[in-house]
């Protein structure tokens, strides 16, 4: 039996710090939901701490959403596939585009439906994903302003998730400038400029962002407490909002070298081994392996544990002499990062539970 936990406690204290700090700045902020791949468990305790904005890139979890709380704003926050046209306009409130064709599909769905429909529209700024070509910016806007039901609430632009590329004081402040110039030249009004995301908020606390900047997608930060720009946690922030607990399957005194003649193994790599050939050591095999998550993005949380090996459904567990008297049956509790998170919410055969306030815990069996 694997799970991953949910700290609401320590969910809500990160909730509170980003809230606190985004209204002494007079910004509106949104949370990121795809990490929890529309488990409803999870998504409650969101809403639960009074998220009123939730993004995501997947239509099932928008619908998932709005089947908890039709209250709550829904954002679809990636271009939108012209086949879900349809399901987009029904599940989110506001979606992000970039192509002309597809937001006249969306006006003649939001008229169908009697809806209108919310679009951001996202501006290339250096990362070479999703946006409209600055040069084509004008033009652009010329036509989308003429649909009928659709309103343009803002535009924004993304950084950092495909090359890296940084926020900067420079390139938002460009950003500033482009809802200047459009809404001098139609006479439009541009709500939001939604230029922030978790590796921006760096630029509050050093003075670097612009006045204009008032709109902020915010996951990991939220999730895991982390400055992504510098690489480090924020102090006042908790980044153990989630754990993962996986039982001990068997544990047995072992040899560290492999005995045999060495071929590659399941992932196809040609593995080494340095230990002394007579080096022995208590190996503890765990009942979670590579189909739900990659080793790489979990850590023992006990310092004195490592990582050995893995394969699709167990992982090898050193536990040297074992002087903490590990048994079967007994649970190995980890650390994950935001990817770890990802694919294991993602996996049908991982129970989700919270922590709630009182430290007792909910059981979930994922049935999505």
């Amino acid at each position: 039996m694997a799970f991953i936990t949910l700290n609401s406690s320590k969910l809500k204290n990160n909730f509170l710090s980003l809230d606190k700090l985004f209204e002494e700045n007079n910004i509106t902020w949104s949370v990121v939901s795809k990490l929890l791949c529309g488990n409803r468990l999870f998504m409650q305790e969101l809403i639960n701490l009074g998220v009123n904005h939730l993004c995501d890139s997947r239509i099932s979890n928008l619908k998932m959403i709005k089947s908890i709380s039709e209250d709550v704003e829904t954002i679809y926050i990636k271009p939108v596939p012209k086949r879900s046209v349809k399901s987009i306009v029904k599940y989110a409130d506001i979606s992000f585009n970039t192509e002309i064709e597809t937001i006249q599909l969306l006006s003649e769905e939001a008229v169908r439906q009697n809806k209108t429909h919310k679009i951001i529209i996202m501006i290339e700024m250096g990362e070479l994903r999703e946006g409209v070509m600055r040069d084509d910016l004008l033009d652009f806007y010329d036509t989308v302003f003429k649909l009928p039901n659709i309103e343009v609430l803002g535009l924004g632009t993304n950084l950092t998730c495909m090359y890296g590329v940084l926020p900067s004081h420079d390139k938002l402040i460009q950003l500033c400038l482009y809802k200047q110039l459009i809404e001098a030249k139609f006479n439009q009004e541009i709500k939001y400029i939604s230029g922030g995301a978790s590796v921006t908020i760096p630029l509050i606390f050093q003075g670097l962002l612009p006045k204009g900047i008032n709109h902020f997608r915010i996951g990991e930060t939220l999730f895991f407490g982390t400055d992504i720009y510098h690489n480090k946690q924020f102090k006042e922030m908790e980044g153990d909002v989630f754990e993962v607990h996986a039982e001990i399957i068997e544990l047995t005194e072992k040899r560290m070298q492999p005995d045999g003649r060495m071929g590659k193994n399941l992932l196809g790599e040609e593995i080494k081994v340095d230990e002394p050939i007579n080096e022995v050591s208590h190996r503890a095999l765990i009942d979670i392996g590579i189909l739900d998550i990659d080793s790489e993005n979990i850590t023992p949380k006990d310092e004195d544990l490592e990582i050995v090996g893995a394969s699709s459904d167990m992982l090898v567990i050193d536990l040297k002499k074992n002087e903490k008297e590990y048994k079967v049956g007994d649970f190995i509790t980890f650390r994950v990062n935001y990817m770890g998170v990802l694919r294991m919410m993602n996996s049908n055969y991982i129970n989700k539970k919270v922590i709630n306030y009182n430290n007792s815990t909910i059981e979930f069996l994922y049935d999505n």
